[in-house]
């Protein structure tokens, strides 16, 4: 088992620099934590952006979908911002032959209280048990893409 893993930015790879939330976008911190988990499968790593995902447009996902449409890996996991990770699953549907999975982080994985590692733990594992499709991986849940949404009031993701 390969597994592709493109990065996009988003609060899993944030770098928060004062009190008034500036922020950029660092390196992303998937291959610290899968060397900290020792997983033992082979992943590839790569970054496409570094982006917040409310920054994110139409060329942004027209490229993301054409380098999941490319690569020849059958399982490929998407680090995402999470405001618009649903607007990009979207563009995501249809493409043949492969599970994709986004998951993202409501805290910084860079932050002690972050969700990110569990989260990142959830969409490996997800791509392991999925039939071929697009889901979203988070607050615990794998959720096909189109059945969810972003409650920003209780800060985690929904079926709905």
């Amino acid at each position: 088992m390969t597994i592709q893993i493109f990065t996009t930015g988003g609060t899993f790879d944030k770098l928060y620099y004062d009190a008034l939330s500036d922020f950029q976008i660092g390196d992303s911190m998937v291959p610290l934590l899968l060397e900290e988990a020792q997983v033992r499968f082979s992943y590839q790593v790569d970054s496409l952006l570094k982006k917040d995902s409310l920054e994110l447009d139409d060329a942004d996902r027209a490229l993301i979908r054409e380098r999941v449409t490319a690569c020849p890996a059958r399982q490929i996991l998407i680090t995402h911002g999470t405001d618009t990770m649903t607007r990009t699953a979207t563009v995501l549907a249809g493409i043949p032959g492969k599970v994709i999975v986004l998951t993202g982080a409501m805290q910084p994985a860079r932050m002690r209280q972050s969700d990110a590692a569990f989260n990142l733990g959830l969409a490996i594992a997800a791509l392991q048990l999925q039939p071929e499709g697009v889901y979203i991986a988070m607050s615990g849940q794998i959720f096909p893409a189109a059945t969810v949404r972003k409650n920003r009031a209780a800060g985690c993701f929904e079926a709905g």
